[in-house]
Formats: C-alpha cells, structure tokens, sequence
C-alpha cells in the first residue's frame, strides 16, 4: 500500500472511531498534536536554509528574472481566487438576517503594525516566536547578500548539507503520517459538535465548494494550459502530500516536502539543473505571501456580515479586497477580526470563524494552499526556462469553462438554497425570551394609579413602598430591550429583571405601570409611581424636577437604516454629506440637540410612536435617532433595518432609575443597591442576556454510536 492509500486509509478508520467512541477519543488528539509538532520541528530550519542556499547559488540577473516572472505569476493567482470571492459574495441568497447588540459596533478602529510583521528587528527574536515573514525577509535579504559575493561556496556546500539532513528528518517523520492522521481524524470526529457549525451551512458548502473547485480544477488546469505538463504529471507526485496538509490543516508543515515533490515533476520533462535552485527559492518566498488558500478566509466577513444583518456593500468590495490582501499577509486570526472591525461587522462573529475555521476551514484552506504554490512554483520555474507557451485559443477555452463551473457553483447553491427555504430564527430568539432573576411575580397595574395622598407623602419613600406592599414602576412603550411583552404577553426585559431583583430584596411585589413619556415624570411628581425603571437617559432639564440614580448603563447614540443605507450613515463624514436627510427623533430635548450638532443639515420628524417608522414606505425617512443598544433590537422584530453609528461621534448616553426629587434617603439606597449589583455581577448578566443575546449553554456528551446507539455507556 502506498503512503497516499494509508493515509487515506487512516483517515477513514480514524473518523469512524471518533464517530463510534465520541468524545472517549480526546486523548487521541496527543498523537495528532504530536505529528504536527514533528513535521513543524524543520520547516522554520528549512524555509532559512532553502531561501538562503537558493538566492545565494543565483546570479544577479537570474535573480531579477524569478522576482518578475514569480511575482507576475501571483498577482494572476491572486487575481483568480479574489474574482472566485467576489462571485461568492454575490452569490449568498436574500435572507432576512438581524443581529443582537455587539460592542463592536462602538469600538474605535485598531491599527495593524505592518512593520514589525515584515522587519526582523531581532532575527533571533522572530525565529524564537515565529514571526514567518519577519524570518522569510531576513532569509531573503541575507540570500541577496551572498550574490554578488565571490567567497561563498564553502558557506553554499554547508548550506547543501544542512538541505539534505533537514530533508531526511522530514521524509522520516512523513512515514509516521498514518499514524498522525489517525490521531487527528479520530479527535476531530470524536469532539467537535455538529450544532457549533448550524447556521453555517451556507457558508461551509460554498466555501468547499469554491476551495475543492480552485485546487481540482482552476489552479492546475491554469498550469496545464500554459506549459507542457499534463494534469497527471501535476498531480501523481503529489497526492500523499496533498492529503498530508488536508489532513493536518497545515501548509507549512510541508512546504519541504512539496519542494522536493515538486523538483521531481520538473525533471521528468527538463534536465536544466538551475529549475530546482529556482523552486528552492519560490517556494519558501512563497510562503511569506497570501496563498490562495489564505485568501478563501476573505469569503468569511462579507459572510458575517451578510449573516448579522450588516452587509458589505458591493461598492465596498474593492477596498474591502485590497486592504484583506494586505491584511493577510500575517494570520487569519489576526487579520480577520480586524477586518471584521474595519468594515463595522460585530466581531463577536469572529468566535464562528474560529469553529469553521477548526471544523473545515484550515483543511480546505492548506489543500489549495498548497495547490498555489506547486501552481505558482512550477508556472513561475517554466516561464525562467521558456516553457510557457500562450496558446489564446486553449486560454480562451479555459476561462470559458472555469467561469461556466465556478458562477454554476455559487448561483446553483444559491438556487438550491432558495430552494429549501430559509426560516428568520432571530424574532423569535428575542420575543420568546422570559425572566432571568427574581422570584417575586410581576403585576401589570391599572392604566392611571392614584396619586400619593398628602398625609402620606410626608413618609420617606421607602416606608410608604413597605407599608402597601408594593413598589410601582413606572415604564413606557417601546422601551426595548429594557420594557417589553414577551410572545406570551410576560413583561420582560433588562429592567424587569432588575425591578424584581429590588422588589424581592425589599421583601414586596413588583407592580408596573405603563404611562405614556411624556407623562412619566409628572407621574412621579405626584407619586402615583415610585420609580422610572425603562431605560431612562439622564438628561439636564429633568434634573431640576427629578432624582437620578447612580448610571446603571451607558448606550451609544445611533441611527437605524434600512441595510442598504448603512453606509450612508456609519461614517459622520458621510451622513453630513447627504443632502437634508429626514431623521426622526423621539420627544426629547437631549436627542434633539444632539442631532442637531451632528447633522445640522438633517430634517428633524417628530413621531409619538417608534414603531411608525418601521411601517412607513421605504424613502419616508432616511433614520431613526435612537441607541445602538435600542437599535439592535428593533433590528431584530425588523430584519430589513440595521445600526448605524455615525464614527468617530461615539456620544454616551447614561441610563439611570428616577425617584422623587429631594429622595435623597432612597437615591443612596439605590446607589449602594446598584454598586452590589455591578460587583456581583448581576447587571453584567442581565446586560449579555437582553442586549447582547447570549444564552448559557450547558454542555452535554457529543453524540456517539458507543453511547446513543449501543447504550454501552451512560
């Protein structure tokens, strides 16, 4: 059996015990870990020794010849796979999508250091940590070095051995690949739950799809149409370390071995020595630049986005294209969070690119990574030798053919998509949502409860709450995600919880009162209520009339768009831009001024229910002035609208409980009360559950036919 067929081999029998055994195969995951740091141990030696042995063999000229002729190579690559994207992109189905409050949406912008990824200040240092691109250029530049230097064959000659022995460590550990796979396959299947990846679909079968369709048919057959080699040719030499970097999800751990691999496919067809000095030098140069395999990770924040309800719009696509590019020349799980923060899509998303990422992403990503660079190598290597030949007919043909394959996979998928239907799940993630905390019923009062009799009034606030037995709040409509109805008619919401919690801390029952706003404060001045729990900002002219607790949070001034005018007003630049935009603003002084200071231009629309702007034709009104808190919300009940924060103008706004001027006693107790519930966490709690959506899952046994089959084991 040869090495490929065991591999495959193992890969099968270890998917199978990880299906049969679950999660009792974790331990397995050591020999998996294990083979990975054994095929690591010689790439970073052998990446140094292979660009410094291949510059420094060249002469000037040939040098200036591969940098061309490489470099022209790639930018075609790149240009293939950023177009392959870009109809992925186009090709994700119209499904209503929305997305829960993420501090993302207000965070400030986060500078790449562009430099210290690429300038070996401390070679040592970047070897010591990794820094591939750092090691690469010092490589480069100490290769470039030695050209031009006569004294250099006793440095080359050690530097040829030093190849060699690296190259028979590496072909040794490749012979444990079996062994390897198995532990890996076997953890992967055995561990990873199927419902980390639900919601996904969509993006894992168009992902696969394009990455197998790059690496099977576009990449080689771009080689095969330009120079004399023959798919086989490509192909046989290649297979078991093709499904080696499949199957561990790592192309560095064999970039030796495709060097090798690939001087053995130039050598069947040209006897010209200096090929191999070439591939020695492509190959590890190679690796410090985006391979199309780390490019396909671009396809996952237009995804993001597409999935939150934050779309990138099309417009945006080239310079979302240009500056990924650049971005990625370090890690994904660098450059995709910050990508993710530049074009405004919540990186809270990034925890799912992590989950696809270990699931499929970093497997089909290190097969056509390595596809590029045998492709890039054995284009760049022949163009040096005068093998390449542009026949147009044969090219023409191959683009027809790759374009025709590539749209029939992205809008088939979108077809079959559409097809099965799409249910928005995240309306009913938040209106099915009910209590947290607090044990105390809560009671729905009367639309107009009876002021507080002057006898009465005289008594600390506190006394008078005790001595009924009832602490009324006071809340108005539309007050989400602090005050709402349930789909089963509950009030619920962050203040709810919060007024249960004080209620049954002061040993009476929760009883809420909803009055329209602009009554609320009156309603407080007469004491037909005894606090405003509803997402109450502090503002300057109610501080003559009221009292303020301490903030229990701050929101962010914001704007809710319809999706495709996002973009209109996520920047304060381009809103002020706009020609006299329609905004509506609720009845309040601090919002009205506001706007006026951030969009003077802006026409200012006063609507007594918020929920008007949602129902009007799309071009009534340009936004609604709210909270990117408040938005995300309303963004749920309506998918079609989306936040928009108008950057840099992030203006707080403080949210605090009302009591009674001149309740000094209670506003102290208050305080202290919310201090104890900021340091036990409880605010914190309630603030992940209502704003940001997120639900503790428990974590039960992976499925497995040992366990949920057989009944072996409990």
């Amino acid at each position: 059996m040869s090495l490929a067929a065991q591999v495959l081999t193992s890969l099968v029998i270890g998917v199978f015990v990880g299906l049969f055994f679950g999660e009792l195969v974790a331990p397995l995951g050591v020999i998996g870990d294990a083979f990975v740091l054994l095929l690591q141990m010689t790439v970073l030696p052998f990446m140094m020794v292979s660009l410094i042995r291949g510059l420094g063999s060249l002469q000037l000229a040939d040098a200036k010849i591969l940098v061309v002729k490489a470099g022209t190579y790639l930018l075609v690559i790149w240009g293939i796979v950023l177009f392959s994207i870009m109809l992925l992109i186009l090709g994700l189905p119209e499904w209503p999508s929305a997305s829960f409050f993420s501090s993302d949406l207000i965070a400030t912008q986060k500078e790449f250091d562009f430099l210290k990824l690429f300038i070996p200040a401390n070679p040592f240092a970047s070897l010591a940590e990794t820094v591939v691109p750092a090691v690469v250029v010092f490589s480069i530049v100490f290769g470039v070095a030695l050209i031009g230097l006569e004294p250099k064959q006793a440095l080359l000659e050690m530097l040829n051995t030093s190849y060699e022995a690296l190259s028979r460590i590496t072909n040794f550990v490749v012979r444990l690949a079996p062994i390897g796979v198995f532990g890996i396959a076997s953890n992967a299947a055995g561990t990873i739950d199927p419902s980390d990846i639900d919601g996904l679909q969509v993006y894992v079968v168009l992902y696969v799809g394009m990455a197998l369709l790059l690496s099977l048919w576009t990449l080689p057959m771009l080689v095969v149409t330009l120079t004399p080699l023959s798919y086989r040719q490509i192909f046989s030499p290649m297979r078991n370390v093709l499904i080696t970097a499949f199957a561990t999800g790592n192309l560095f751990v064999v970039l030796s071995l495709l060097a090798g691999r690939t001087k053995e496919v130039l050598a069947e067809f040209s006897d010209n020595a200096s090929m191999g000095a070439q591939v020695d030098v492509i190959i590890p140069s190679s690796f410090n630049f985006p391979s199309a395999g780390k490019l396909m990770a671009l396809a996952f924040v237009p995804f993001a986005g597409w999935l939150a309800g934050f779309p990138i719009a099309v417009s945006s696509l080239p310079a979302y294209f240009g500056t990924g590019v650049v971005t990625f020349f370090g890690s994904t799980y660098v450059a995709v969070p910050f990508l993710l923060d530049l074009f405004r899509v919540p990186t809270d998303l990034f925890n799912l690119f992590i989950i696809v990422d270990q699931v499929v992403g970093n497997r089909f990503s290190a097969l056509l990574g390595a596809v590029h660079t045998i492709s890039l190598s054995l284009l760049a290597a022949c163009a040096i030798a005068g093998l390449v030949r542009v026949d147009w007919v044969r090219l023409a043909r191959f683009a027809l053919i790759t374009i025709f394959l590539t749209g029939g996979l992205v809008f088939g998928a979108r077809a079959g998509f559409d097809w099965l239907g799409h249910e928005y799940e995240k309306y009913s993630l938040f209106v099915d949502r009910g209590p947290q905390i607090g044990t105390g019923a809560v009671r729905i009062g009367e639309l107009d409860p009876a002021p507080t009799k002057a006898q009465d009034g005289l008594a600390p606030l506190l006394d008078r709450i005790r001595s009924r037995g009832e602490l009324r709040i006071g809340y108005s409509d539309n007050s989400l995600p602090y005050v709402f109805r349930n789909s089963a008619g509950q009030l619920v919401g962050f203040d709810v919880d919060m007024a249960r919690t004080l209620a049954d801390e002061f040993g009476v029952q929760a009883v809420f009162f909803n009055i329209d706003r602009t009554r609320l404060i009156a309603s407080l001045e007469s004491g037909q209520i005894d606090i405003i729990m509803s997402g109450y900002p502090i503002t300057t002219p109610d501080l003559e009339f009221v009292t303020f607790s301490r903030p229990v949070l701050d929101e962010t001034l914001a704007l809710v768009v319809r999706d495709h005018r996002r973009t209109d007003f996520d920047s304060l630049e381009a809103a002020r831009a706009l020609p006299a935009p329609k905004i509506v603003v609720p009845e309040l002084e601090y919002y009205q001024e506001k706007i006026q200071i951030l969009f003077p231009n802006a026409v200012q629309v006063d609507l007594p229910n918020a929920r008007e702007f949602f129902n009007q034709p799309d071009g009534t009104y340009d936004a609604l002035a709210t909270t990117a808190e408040r938005g995300s919300a309303w963004s749920l009940i309506y998918p079609e609208y989306a936040v928009a924060v108008p950057h840099p103008a992030l203006l707080k706004v403080p949210l605090a409980y009302v009591v009674p001027h001149g309740e000094l006693k209670f506003k102290a107790l208050l305080d202290t009360w919310l201090d104890l519930k900021h340091k036990d966490r409880t605010i914190e709690r309630l603030f992940d559950y209502w704003v940001r959506g997120r639900i503790e899952k428990k974590k039960t046994p992976r499925w497995s036919i040992v366990r949920n089959v057989l009944g072996w084991i409990e």
